[in-house]
């Protein structure tokens, strides 16, 4: 259920449609640069109560790695 939160809190922020967003998608392939990265962050942060500390968001690369974050934590 982490995932379909996540997938749809991501269409939100960058306008895809979901079957454009697996757990492979990258953060490149939906163009998000550093300041998206952050904004990300902070939504995920309020929705998922958890925190993302500079060096977790170095290690997040694709939506899976996100979802196994807010899972683990």
């Amino acid at each position: 259920m982490v995932f379909e939160r996540v997938q749809k809190l991501v269409c939100s922020q960058f306008d895809l449609d979901p079957e454009q967003v697996t757990e492979e998608t990258t953060l490149d392939d939906v163009n998000a640069d550093s300041l998206d990265v952050y904004d990300l962050a902070q939504t995920l942060e309020s929705t998922f109560d958890v925190v993302f500390n500079d060096e977790a968001l170095e290690e997040l690369h694709t939506i899976g790695d996100i979802v196994r974050f807010i899972e683990n934590n």
